[in-house]
């Protein structure tokens, strides 16, 4: 009944006051008992109250029940959590399944879209699904066709649905999406085929596109004001992308939205990244390429953006920056700030003020970051805000048909897609990272919609003369720009973290062990081995008092696309398959879903 009873609430607050239909996700997420957002909470922090299980008694966590997904290859994001339901959803064909937790877990609604399997092979990197989202009465579905799916809870009958793109020129999806007032907000896949990236809002309630915000293009295409947008404190002025491409290149410029969205509902603010320019040859787009590898601070309502932040201006190694926004309120020397806190794949944490995008700390997350010596933080510099290339790593210094050697982070970045967890109590940032470098050469290519456009040959490996694998588990304090510590792993962390009040951090490996670690020190607590490499992210949820940890396991995504689309190729999964052969010794495909608990 209590569940039925939140369901009709949420559905009221729709009919009566489109404009504040966000009360119902802040409401819920402020509920630790459940989990209706990927992020877990508007401001990305993946940190649950949730107490009961914690660093004492950790080690005594059990199997309380799995449940198999019926589809193999990756297996990323979470089940959501409302009431007494759980919904859980999968890889490409992005089925949905609803769990009645009163009832053992039983199936009370599947929803199977019917998607034309040719949208796989656009698809980069494996076929993968960051998650649903709840708001107001109804799950939100993003379909690897671009179909955009609102769900009854309750009965999973379709509400609407809509195209958000066109696989046939390159445009899929494996994002989640925000819900934000009455509005859906929705990125786009296909930086590899030269799409021209951009953010998207619908109505929350009729499918209906509000508007559309581009990551590269005119201003009017980008929805930026010239003199009023900024960009490190100053007006960007008249055309500051179309500018930076040569002709009309930004018109295949890339800047995909796959990512993470974050929203603080104080400053009415939406906060994500830009991924890579297209092509991944740099020699063939001269110029900054604004804005991609650029951090977004937009209206919600409008559209308008606020602010932007570049942080790799001419990418010449494929270093996206789509990874979450964290939003945090700390004190700098004595004084409340607005915090966003990045890991960007290029290797640098940046902290900056979210409110005003002031730039206020940008460090290596990794020792091992040798593309830029660092990022320039004098104000009166001319390159202030801009990393330093090293020459020697340089794919655009080095030409054409040269292949670059020994450059760290590889493309996959130091910390790819999976998104890192904060906790209030400690202070930290705990982030699942890749220790993982490459060779790069670049070569010319031409543009065809709907086929790759990539122009790059890469080799990935451990990083050299460290501890021989190819992950680290850290705890990161933003504030000093500094790591606290680091849990070495074989192979790079994919999975998502979760902090919470129990002074207990949870992830999972490539290999498919759930961990556990203590807050503070970072010493493990808790393993269990599931039945597949886990790059799923870690939830928690409380039923009938209980806590319980879920987590999907499945190995895939860009570091086991080998194992998870059967590849041999060394150079296959643009460089990960042979960089990660090794996996296939530790673990198989699989889709399952892990629930874990304290016994009775």
């Amino acid at each position: 009944m209590r569940a039925v009873h939140l369901l009709a609430l949420g559905a009221g607050l729709v009919a009566s006051a489109p404009a504040l239909a966000n009360e119902d996700v802040l409401k819920r997420t402020a509920n630790p008992a459940e989990q209706v957002l990927q992020t877990v909470d508007y401001g990305n922090t993946r940190y649950s109250k949730l107490d009961q299980i914690n660093a004492s008694n950790v080690k005594q966590l059990q199997v309380a029940w799995t449940f198999s997904t019926g589809v193999l290859r990756g297996h990323e994001g979470s089940p959501l959590v409302v009431g007494n339901m759980m919904y859980v959803h999968t890889p490409f064909p992005n089925i949905v399944y609803a769990l009645d937790l009163d009832k053992d877990g039983v199936i009370v609604w599947k929803y199977e879209p019917k998607q034309d399997p040719s949208v796989i092979p656009v698809m980069c990197c494996d076929t993968v699904n960051r998650g649903l989202a709840y708001a107001d009465g109804n799950i939100i579905l993003h379909q690897a066709d671009t179909t955009l799916v609102s769900l009854d809870a309750k009965s999973g009958k379709v509400n609407w649905s809509v195209a958000n793109g066109d696989p046939k020129k390159g445009e899929t999806n494996t994002a989640t999406v925000l819900p934000v007032k009455d509005k859906i907000i929705v990125g786009i896949s296909g930086g590899e085929f030269g799409v021209q990236g951009h953010v998207t809002a619908y109505d929350a309630k009729t499918g209906k596109k509000v508007w559309r915000g581009y990551s590269v293009g005119t201003d009017e295409q980008m929805i930026i004001d010239g003199e009023k947008t900024t960009s490190l404190g100053k007006p960007v002025g008249k055309d500051s992308s179309v500018k930076t491409w040569e002709g009309d290149q930004w018109k295949t410029g890339g800047g995909s939205t796959w990512g993470w969205f974050s929203y603080d509902p104080k400053l009415d603010l939406v906060y994500y990244g830009t991924g890579n320019p297209s092509t991944w040859n740099p020699k063939q787009r001269p110029g900054d390429n604004k804005w991609s590898m650029t951090i977004f601070a937009r209206n919600p309502d409008t559209g308008m953006t606020k602010w932007v932040y570049q942080m790799t201006p001419h990418d010449e190694w494929d270093y996206d920056g789509i990874n979450e926004m964290i939003l945090t309120d700390q004190k700098i020397d004595g004084k409340d700030r607005p915090l966003l806190t990045h890991f960007d794949r290029n290797g640098f944490g940046y902290t900056l003020d979210r409110a005003t995008g002031e730039l206020l700390v940008a460090e290596k997350f990794d020792p091992v970051v040798n593309w830029a010596s660092k990022v320039d933080m004098d104000k009166g510099s001319k390159t202030y805000g801009r990393p330093l290339v090293q020459a020697k790593y340089s794919t655009e210094q080095n030409g054409e048909d040269t292949n670059s050697k020994g450059i760290c982070p590889a493309a996959l970045g130091t910390k790819d897609q999976q998104p890192a967890a904060f906790s209030p109590k400690t202070q930290l940032f705990y982030v699942p990272t890749n220790h993982v470098c490459m060779d790069y050469e670049p070569f010319r290519v031409s543009y065809t919609p709907g086929q790759p456009y990539v122009g790059a040959t890469l080799a990935m490996y451990p990083a050299p003369n460290s501890h021989g694998g190819m992950g680290n588990f850290i705890a990161w304090d933003n504030i000093g720009g500094k790591i606290k510590w680091s849990n070495a792993e074989q192979f790079s962390v994919w999975s998502g973290a979760l902090a919470t009040a129990g002074d207990v951090v949870f992830y999972g490996t490539l290999e498919g062990f759930l961990k556990a670690v203590d807050a503070k020190t970072g010493k493990e607590l808790y393993k269990f081995k599931t039945p597949s490499g886990i790059i799923g992210n870690v939830m928690t949820y409380q039923h009938k008092g209980k806590q319980f940890v879920g987590i999907l396991s499945g190995v895939g995504g860009w570091a086991g696309i080998g194992l998870a689309a059967g590849l041999t190729d060394p150079n296959a999964g643009l460089g990960a398959v042979g960089g990660y052969a090794a996996l296939s010794n530790y673990t198989n495909l699989g889709g399952q879903l892990t629930v874990f608990a304290l016994p009775n």
